[in-house]
């Protein structure tokens, strides 16, 4: 306890560090804020039918990365999504398109391009899914519900709510400019944060109740839940550690190298951003169906957004260690490791520099994520498991899933960030025995 008294003194003693901390709480203060908000039009007190659609299955984990936007009818309803929706199709084209891959090796002034092109997608994206979002307000909820003609009601809702995602991603990247931590992700975190109480209230309620278990079901659920959480932990830190050795060079009159270090790579080293690849596209039968109203296309909606049904989980699955290989190979280049060694006169023990040292690291690589993916892979469909067991709907959510993976990677992040500020300064870390082991800066969530 002295020790967390004396590291929050130490933190708020840093100008800086203190300064973007403020910033950050006060960015999600609006955010939060602004989640309740409801669309103008629409009557607050009748969204209780809105309300029910999105209390369990894929609505309702769409509403819990919203804070609940969603089913306030709010100007925030589309949150974050949209955005996350135009980064995976622009990563997914500096893939296959030349074009793409030129500016991501301009440096600076390419990622600001990227920045732009994926801004402007993030309004085509929005204003695809605003009329599925009005639509489904439409068919969900009462005709008294809406107090202007439909004709200004869905010119203006549409208006509103791609503004409002703009907003939210221009708060994300404040976050990221002045704050601590990665704003998108943040952004995210704390919608999940939102839901938190209130589950664990209504799954502790649901225990006690006369077909609930017990005082003693409840306290078991709670050890399970830590344990997932260890070892989502460990899943997030877990690293492989390659030798290398740097030959000895004199320089003036000092010697360097000489000695063995170790590069870390790491057993899961796409971080979140496969589950966050993954669950943006199973989105896409809920919009489609907000247009549609071909049965067999509902039909087909239904068992793809079925949170507990075999179809979804395996798709969901499958997509996931896809997408972890994807963004791997994306995020980590065993050339440039090999050529960046090269020049700086290290090899790795019994293999020979340059293409033999990149083939090996991809090796490796391929090995380890390989169990990492299918890890990742059955930690995200781990609330299926909880819910066959009895556990809450909503408070399943954080047995594993997207959920638990997402507020375990930024909040190890942050405090990483946070600590790098304190050492920095010659501050003790958060830690007593080594370094936070956070998600590196290449596999920010943006």
């Amino acid at each position: 306890m002295k020790k967390l008294i004396e590291t929050i003194k130490n933190i708020w003693n840093i100008e800086d560090l203190r300064s973007r901390i403020l910033v950050t709480l006060g960015i999600l203060a609006i955010y939060r804020f602004g989640s309740f908000v409801v669309i103008p039009g629409v009557d607050p007190a009748q969204l209780s039918a809105l309300q029910d659609q999105t209390a369990d299955g894929l609505l309702g984990l769409l509403n819990m990365f919203t804070g609940g936007a969603f089913s306030q009818a709010s100007i925030f309803a589309l949150g974050i999504m949209p955005y996350i929706s135009a980064s995976i199709v622009i990563q997914l084209l500096g893939m296959a398109i030349p074009y793409f891959q030129k500016l991501q090796k301009e440096g600076e002034s390419g990622r600001r391009k990227i920045n732009n092109i994926t801004r402007y997608l993030t309004i085509l994206i929005t204003g695809g899914q605003a009329p599925g979002y009005i639509a489904n307000l439409q068919a969900t909820l009462p005709e008294t519900a809406f107090l202007l003609p439909a004709g200004g009601f869905w010119f203006s809702s549409i208006i509103i709510l791609v503004t409002g995602t703009m907003f939210v991603m221009w708060l994300g990247e404040k976050i990221t400019d002045r704050g601590i931590g990665n704003g998108i992700s943040l952004l995210i975190m704390i919608g999940i944060i939102a839901s938190f109480p209130q589950s664990l209230m209504q799954e502790f309620v649901s225990a006690l109740g006369s077909t609930g278990g017990g005082l003693v079901v409840f306290l078991v659920e709670m050890i399970l839940l830590l344990f997932v959480i260890l070892v989502t932990i460990l899943l997030v830190q877990g690293t492989r550690r390659i030798p290398v050795q740097y030959a000895k060079r004199v320089i003036g009159n000092k010697q360097y190298g000489g000695v063995r270090q170790f590069i870390p790579l790491k057993v899961n080293a796409a971080g979140v951003m496969p589950i966050i690849f993954a669950q943006a596209i199973m989105f896409v039968p809920i919009t489609l169906v907000g247009f549609s109203e071909n049965e067999s296309l509902q039909g087909l909606a239904a068992i793809l957004t079925d949170f507990q049904g075999l179809w979804y989980n395996v798709l969901f699955f499958l997509m996931i260690v896809a997408f972890t290989y994807f963004y791997t190979a994306m995020t980590v280049n065993p050339n440039q490791m090999a050529d960046d060694m090269k020049k700086n006169g290290g090899f790795i023990p019994g293999i020979k520099p340059g293409r033999a040292t990149s083939d090996y690291l991809d090796n490796v690589m391929s090995r380890i994520t390989f169990p990492g993916s299918l890890f990742l892979g059955l930690v995200a469909i781990l609330p299926a498991f909880a819910m066959q067991g009895g556990v809450n709907v909503q408070f399943a959510q954080f047995y594993g899933g997207t959920s638990l993976l997402i507020l375990v990677g930024v909040i190890l992040d942050t405090l990483q960030q946070i600590e790098s500020h304190l050492l920095m300064r010659h501050y003790d870390g958060l830690m007593d025995s080594g370094r936070i082991k956070g998600k590196s800066s290449g596999n920010n969530m943006m």
